[in-house]
């Protein structure tokens, strides 16, 4: 059983000074922060889970109650439907158990948490996934900012772009109202509309960088986040279940203690299996994660390149071939969706 408790694969157990300083490792979010996700994962108590969730589990297969309030209040009227009864009340004892796990699992949880930050309790780190996942923070964030800005950058050479569509127009139809200006202006409408299809091309290429990155950002970088709250999760179940036991187990040993500790040891095993396969998962994503961001950025960031750099060189030709060479294809101005047929 000792072996079981104290064996940590790739982790240890970093004990926590009094001051709560972790030394290397970055400060989590703030204590209320973290109670409140403790305390959101309650069961609703007008409903009943088939499935019962710890703590940050799921709901599924969810019962109304409404029908069955106050049948442990008031006694029944006399019915012949005695199987109803049975069902009702069972109905009810699940509920009961439910909420009573989850209350349990809740309470070790916060006393958990509020250990560690008080400083009064250790928790297991894996210092090297610990850091890859600061790092994967640390790096939405600064990618968070290049798509604000790339969107900004498209918002105003859009701007840009109409201006130009705009003033080639008036000069095109002030070169036939004005007969001695007239090859002035039309030169100058010439221009305009150049630029303008130039800059339709160019606005082709970097929304498409932006829509890359959006993806990145939003979805492959978040569901691998997603994954990572799961772990921590899990984490402070397990830290918590191992707390418990620990306890248990350097307290005497009569046959009530006995019989808790087999419980303990129980629960404390489920939640070290779910702890580590978190892990597993985390480690995997992680690695998969960064082999596709280093793959879609090589390619969004040389399209970013050659685009603006043939754009503001005056090169068409190279604008253009640019668009062919990442498949990039632009939208004919008043050109209708294809129907479904067409679309097949």
């Amino acid at each position: 059983m000792s072996d079981g408790i104290m064996s940590k694969a790739a982790t240890m157990e970093i004990p926590i000074s009094s001051n709560g300083d972790t030394g290397s490792l970055p400060e989590d979010d703030g204590l209320e922060q973290d109670l409140q996700q403790v305390m959101v994962s309650g069961p609703n108590l007008n409903e009943t889970s088939i499935v019962s969730g710890g703590y940050g589990g799921t709901a599924e297969g969810i019962i109304p109650t409404s029908t069955i309030k106050g049948s442990g209040l008031h006694q029944p009227h006399p019915s012949p439907a005695v199987g109803g009864e049975e069902v009702v009340r069972g109905i009810a004892v699940e509920k009961f158990d439910i909420v009573k796990k989850w209350g349990i699992n809740t309470y070790k949880c916060t006393k958990q948490l509020i250990s560690e930050r008080f400083g009064r309790g250790s928790r297991t780190v894996d210092l090297e996934l610990e850091t890859q996942i600061e790092l994967l923070r640390e790096t939405k964030r600064k990618y968070e900012c290049v798509l604000q800005l790339a969107r900004a950058l498209t918002n105003h050479f859009y701007s840009l772009v109409q201006t130009q569509h705009a003033l080639g127009d008036a000069f095109a139809d002030l070169s036939q109202k004005s007969p001695e200006l007239q090859e002035e202006f039309g030169y100058n409408a010439e221009t305009q509309k150049l630029l303008c299809k130039n800059g339709e091309t160019l606005l082709g290429a970097v929304n498409f960088f932006v829509s890359s990155i959006n993806t990145l950002v939003n979805k492959t970088m978040e569901d691998t986040l997603m994954t990572v709250k799961q772990y921590e999760t899990a984490r402070l179940e397990y830290d918590a279940y191992r707390t418990d036991l620990e306890e248990l187990s350097m307290g005497p040993r009569d046959a009530s203690t006995l019989c808790r500790l087999d419980a303990a040891q129980s629960q404390f095993q489920s939640h070290k299996d779910k702890y580590e396969k978190l892990r597993a998962d985390v480690a995997i994503k992680l690695k998969f994660l960064e082999e596709n961001k280093i793959k879609v950025m090589h390619k969004q960031l040389l399209l970013f390149h050659n685009a603006i750099s043939a754009y503001f060189a005056g090169n068409q030709q190279q604008l253009e071939q640019t668009l062919k060479q990442f498949n990039i294809k632009l939208k004919t101005p008043g050109a209708e969706k294809p129907s479904w047929l067409e679309e097949q």
